[in-house]
C-alpha cells in the first residue's frame, strides 16, 4: 500500500483521484493528516464510507510506531519511535520558557511554549566527539515522510494543534547530509510551523547550507562549532577536515540574513578542552563579524558513552560565557531540558537497551 505521508499536495490528489476524484476531497484528507492528525482513514468522518474503505484499502498513513516514551519532571517528553523497516530514531517534546535564558540570569520563568525536535536519520556519520548519537555510527536517511511523522506522532500524543510549536532539526543525525528530505519535509511544514520558527542544525556541511540559502523561504541556522580553530574543532569534530573553518564561514558569510534574524552558533563546552578564556576570546573573534549569537551547551556526560570527558563547572561555564559576551557577542547557556530521560543535546541514540558505544577516543 502507498503512503500518503511525506506526498505534497499535488501527488496527495494524484494518487487517491481513482477513489476520490473530487479535487476537494484530496484537500480534505490532507487537513486531517496535518491539521487534525488522524492516524486512520477511518476518523476522515466527513468523507463517504465508501471512499473511506477505498482509501485504507490501497494507502496508509505512515506515522512511526510508538515503541516507549519518556517523561520527566521538567515537561521534556523523549519519543523512541520505531520505522517501516524496523529502524529506530527518537525526538523530543521540550517545554520551556519564551524568553531565553542568559549566562546571567538562567532561571527567569515566563510563558512556556512548545519545541518538537526531530531526527533526519537513523544514526550519524559525521561522529562528533561529544555525541552520543555519533558513537553509534552511520545509518540511513530518513524519508520525508519518516521525519514529518515524527512531528505529527508527538502532536497526536500530546494534543497541539498547528501553529502551535517550534521545530528543530537537532535530533539524530545530520541533517543536511540528508537535504533533499529535509527540504521536502520543510515544505509539508511550511503551512503548519513559520520558516522562521524552525531551526535547522548542521555540523558545517557546506554544499546543504548552500541548498538551504537558495530557498525562497529559510528556516533558522544553527553551526554546531565547539572549536574556534581547526586544530581544536578537527579534534572534536571530523568533518572539520572536509569543511575548514575558512570554507565554512565563507558560506555562512553569503547566507541571506532578513532583518532582525542571526546564525546561532552552537558550542560544546567540554571541561580542559575548548573552556579557557582563550578559546573564548577566539570565538567571539570569529563569530562577531556575522550577525549572530552563541549558545553554549556544556557537556552532557555519559559515563558509557562518552567516556573520559567531562562537563565543566559551573564558574568556567559562566566565565566563558562572560568573555564572550563582554567581547560583544550575544550569548545565552543552554540549561539543557531531558537529562533525566537521556533526551538532552547529544544524548539521542535510538535504542531501547544501549549496544557497546565505541571506544574511547581522545579530544
Amino acid at each position: 500500500m502507498r503512503d500518503l505521508l511525506g506526498l505534497s499536495p499535488l501527488d496527495v490528489a494524484r494518487a487517491v483521484r481513482d477513489v476520490a476524484p473530487e479535487p476537494f476531497r484530496a484537500a480534505q484528507v490532507l487537513k486531517w493528516i496535518y491539521e487534525r492528525r488522524a492516524a486512520d482513514f477511518a476518523e476522515m468522518t466527513n468523507l463517504p464510507k465508501a471512499m473511506r474503505e477505498a482509501l485504507a484499502k490501497d494507502f496508509v498513513i505512515g506515522l512511526p510506531n510508538v515503541v516507549s516514551r519518556t517523561p520527566t519532571s521538567d515537561g521534556t517528553e523523549k519519543f523512541l519511535f520505531e520505522l517501516s523497516d524496523g529502524a529506530r530514531v527518537e525526538a523530543v517534546y521540550i517545554v520551556e520558557s519564551k524568553k531565553a535564558p542568559s549566562w546571567t540570569d538562567p532561571e527567569t520563568p515566563g510563558a512556556s511554549r512548545v519545541t518538537i525536535c526531530l531526527s533526519s536519520q537513523a544514526g550519524c556519520a559525521v561522529d562528533c566527539v561529544f555525541c552520543v548519537t555519533g558513537r553509534m555510527g552511520a545509518g540511513r536517511n530518513l524519508t520525508a515522510g519518516e521525519i514529518v511523522g515524527q512531528y505529527l506522532a508527538i502532536a497526536r500524543a500530546k494534543s497541539f494543534g498547528p501553529h502551535e510549536a517550534n521545530v528543530v532539526f537537532m535530533g539524530m543525525g545530520e541533517p543536511l547530509l540528508n537535504v533533499a528530505n529535509v527540504v521536502r519535509a520543510l515544505d509539508l511544514l511550511d503551512e503548519e510551523v513559520s520558516p522562521k520558527r524552525v531551526t535547522v542544525s548542521t555540523a558545517g556541511v557546506v554544499p546543504g547550507i548552500e541548498a538551504l540559502a537558495g530557498r525562497p523561504r529559510r528556516p533558522n541556522l544553527a553551526v554546531s562549532l565547539s572549536g574556534a580553530d581547526d586544530a581544536t574543532r578537527t579534534k572534536l569534530m571530523p568533518i572539520n577536515r572536509t569543511y575548514p573553518l575558512a570554507e565554512l564561514f565563507a558560506a555562512l558569510k553569503r547566507w541571506p540574513l532578513e532583518r532582525g534574524r542571526r546564525i546561532t552558533f552552537e558550542y560544546v563546552l567540554i571541561a580542559g578542552v575548548n573552556d579557557t578564556l582563550a578559546a573564548a576570546a577566539k570565538l567571539a573573534a570569529l563569530v562577531r563579524p556575522l550577525p549572530s549569537k552563541v549558545n553554549l551547551i556544556p557537556l552532557n556526560e555519559s559515563k558509557e558513552w562518552l567516556p573520559g570527558l567531562k562537563r565543566p563547572s559551573d564558574a568556567v561555564v559562566n566565565a566563558f560565557a562572560k568573555a564572550v559576551a563582554d567581547d560583544g557577542v550575544p550569548v545565552t547557556v543552554r540549561r539543557s531540558k531531558g537529562l533525566q530521560a537521556d533526551a538532552a543535546c547529544g544524548q539521542l541514540k535510538g535504542r531501547e537497551e544501549p549496544a557497546r558505544p565505541k571506544g574511547p577516543r581522545a579530544p
